[in-house]
Order: structure tokens, then sequence, then C-alpha cells
């Protein structure tokens, strides 16, 4: 790292008064993993990085092969706002990169995944940007630290003055700010505890930096209140699960290369293109947006889950839907929302999975199919088929299938990770189908 950039990190750490460092970064399944260093180490870490031993963190390497070291992110340096008052001084945090011994960039950190597919997008004069809307649930915990789950609705944009989690969300979003990431707006969902915060749009490496900042705060501050926050796709029977809609368009010399003023969906021929690649390749890379057994719980029709692989202006029930945007701002933004993916994914994975398969359709100058206004939750089968529209895989076990069996994955993750995501995910199927569940006990034990 340049010493001038190391000289100003070091000289804003004096200056908040920082004490600590948590270095940050993500498994390939999305959990955020941290290694803290005294402020005294903080100059050898931006030079030399920091040693940690891979072979104890999910998918990265095998016991022969465990030393890595952490590179943190001078861009990504923040306070931590809720541990500013701790006894022993402030906590700030980076995000690190993660590499081997010989100094290359390790093939299975998800970032770097990300990195790779932006770089080839670079490659032909593209600039990727996307803007998650997150999804979670903030349950109530017990005197005693249980978690109270509830399935009556609220309903959108409920609004309640008394109501506490409207202030745990103002907390969030108020540390968010004071971490350098923009908020736009903080929802009430339809199921009850239900919220939504969306991030503001911006390039796809710093979004998804932010989500998982933003999944950091949540769950920091809700503890603080003594509530549980969760990304789990779908915590309760009967409700909505969680989503995280993804809005994506793609950035050329300085313009919107998503716009043109002559469609009449103002979409430019690289848009159509690029949900064109994303409906054609959505089978195969289901299982990274949606990674776990719980996701298809979500993804079942009549809960707001499109599951159904076609695209729409005003249908909600499509894949990928292009939202309405303000008379005069079309040139700016104009872009394209696909809602399957969950927030249990790992946005790192999540934004190169879909920009590898957008960039796939614009390579092969690919044409978008007409798109679909209907409400697809009330089409049956044969209307599905006679106007040519896939679904998503119905379990985890299916979407490993279309991954083990497609390339675009495995191109966007590089051989090792593809090995290794398959394993643990297979893995987390069979405990799955094994295990015996609450549901089967109720069932069959007194009538069988």
């Amino acid at each position: 790292m340049p010493k001038d950039i190391v000289k100003e990190v070091l000289s804003r750490a004096k200056a908040d008064k920082v004490s600590y460092i948590d270095l940050q970064f993500t498994d390939f399944l999305g959990s955020i993993k941290n290694s803290t260093i005294p402020i005294y180490t903080l100059s050898d870490a931006l030079t030399r990085g920091v040693w940690i031993d891979g072979s104890s963190i999910e998918g990265f390497a095998r016991i022969h092969e465990s030393d890595m070291y952490l590179m943190p992110d001078p861009a990504t340096y923040a306070l931590l706002p809720w541990r500013n008052h701790e006894e022993g001084g402030r906590v700030a945090r980076f995000i690190c990169d993660v590499y081997k011994p010989n100094h290359e960039p390790f093939e299975g950190d998800p970032r770097n995944i990300l990195k790779r597919a932006l770089g080839e997008a670079k490659e032909i004069g593209f600039d990727y940007y996307t803007g998650p809307e997150c999804e979670f649930f903030l349950f109530p915990k017990t005197p005693e630290g249980n978690i109270k789950l509830h399935s009556e609705g609220n309903g959108y944009y409920f609004n309640l003055i008394l109501d506490e989690t409207h202030g745990i969300k103002r907390e969030i979003m108020e540390a968010l700010r004071l971490m350098g990431v923009d908020s736009e707006t903080s929802t009430y969902e339809v199921a009850n505890n239900q919220h939504e915060l969306d991030i503001r749009y911006d390039k796809a490496l710093k979004s998804a930096d932010n989500t998982i900042t933003l999944k950091m705060a949540t769950k920091f501050i809700a503890y603080k209140y003594n509530y549980h926050a969760t990304f789990m796709p779908k915590p309760i029977h009967g409700v909505n699960g969680s989503g995280m809609h993804t809005h994506q368009s793609l950035w050329k010399n300085g313009k919107n290369a998503f716009f043109d003023t002559r469609d009449k969906y103002r979409l430019s021929k690289v848009a159509y293109s690029f949900l064109s690649g994303q409906l054609s390749h959505v089978r195969e890379i289901a299982g990274v947006f949606a990674p776990t057994v719980n996701s298809y719980k979500r993804l079942t029709p009549g809960f707001e889950a499109p599951v159904y692989a076609c695209w729409a202006r005003i249908n909600r029930s499509a894949l990928i839907r292009v939202p309405q945007v303000s008379k005069g701002y079309e040139d700016k933004a104009t872009r394209i929302e696909i809602r399957c993916p969950d927030p249990s994914s790992n946005p790192y994975l999540t934004f190169a999975v879909l920009l590898k398969t957008g960039l796939s359709g614009i390579k092969k100058a690919m044409k978008a199919p007409e798109p679909v206004e209907e409400n697809l939750f009330e089409f049956d089968d044969e209307k599905l088929d006679a106007r040519h529209i896939s679904k998503l895989p119905a379990s985890l076990n299916e979407a490993m299938a279309e991954i083990e069996n497609g390339k675009i994955v495995k191109d966007t993750f590089g051989d090792y990770t593809w090995k290794r995501y398959l394993e643990a995910k297979k893995t987390e199927w069979d405990e799955f189908r094994i295990s015996v569940t609450d549901w089967e006990r109720e069932r069959y034990l007194q009538n069988l």
C-alpha cells in the first residue's frame, strides 16, 4: 500500500482516538469473520497484512495450505458507532481482501470473486452498479433470552408512533450514516416484525461492502434493545419471507448504458441483452442468490416471491422488473430490478453471478422475450409452457444440481471455490434431508 495512504489512514485513526481495529471479511456462505488488532500494529497491517488461519474458515484453504493474510481496504475505514463509548478506547473497522502467501489474491475470497467479474465488465467498457433492498425480521426477546415469533401482519408502510422498532431502525440508519453508508428508505413489510432498509445505488463492490455493513449494524443495534435481527429468508410459515431485491445497471463513459429514449420501456439493446442473459441462466445461479434450504421455503407462489423466469414493467410477480423512474431522471435512474435474491446470500457472490450472466447475454447479443404483465401466480403449467416461462428450482438440492451441471457459476467462482461451494451445500442438504422435523412428528407419530 502506498506510504501516503498509510500515513493518511494512521492520521485519521489517531484523530478518531481509535484503540482497536476490527479486520473483517466474509466466507463464501456470507458470514462476517473478524480479527481484532491493537492500534499500534495498524501500520504493519496496512503495509504487510495480518496473517490468518484459512483452514478454520468455511470454504477457504485445506489444512496443508492454511496460511493466508488480510489486507485492509483503506476505503472501508469506519468507526463502529455502537462501540464508541467502550472502556479501553474506540474501535474502527476495515473490510479486507484475502491473499495467499505468494502475495496473490486468494481465489476463494468472495470479494475477489466479485472483483474478477467487475474486471471482466471493465474490459468491455462497463461499470456495474447495484442497489439492494434488504428485508429482515426484528423479533423481541423474552427476559430469558428466547425469541418471540409472531405471524400477524401489519402491512406495508404500517405506521405506529409508539412502535419500538421504528426507533431501532432509525438508530440503524444513523449508525450507517456515521460509517459512510447512505441508506435510502426504511419501511415496514407485510409480515409482523418484518422490515426493509434500502442502500443507495452505487458501484457493485461498494454496494456489497455496504450490504455487509448493514447486516452487521442491524444485528448489533437490535441486540442492544433486546431484539433479534434475522436475515433468514422464511422464519415463519404462512407469511411473506424476506428478499433482497437488487436494482442493477451498467454505465459506460459516465453514461447509463441501460437507457435509450427511443424505446417504449426506455431500455437500450444492452439492457435487453443483459436481462436476457440473467433470465436464461437464472436456474443455474439460483443456488448462489438463494443459498440455503430455507431460501426455497420463501420461493413459493403466493407470497410475493417471484419464481417465474420472465420480465415486466408493472408486474411484481415477474422475476425481473423495470421500475418506474421520476420524469427528467430517466437517463440516470433507468435500471432493472431482479427480485429473487434473498438476504441470506453473500452479496459479493450474488452480484458476481448476476453480472456474469448479464455479460453473457451482452456478448451473445441475446434478444429479450416479450414482457409478461399478467399475474403469473394465476398461470397453470400449460400456460407457463406455452409462454416458454421456466421456474426457479424448488429446493436447494435441485439448485445444486443446476450449478454442478452448468458452467456459469464454475466460470465465475473458479474451480477451487465451485467445488467447495457444492460440497458445503450438498452437506447442508443432506443434513436437512435426514433430519426429523416437528411437522413429521405431529403428522405421523400418533397416526402410524
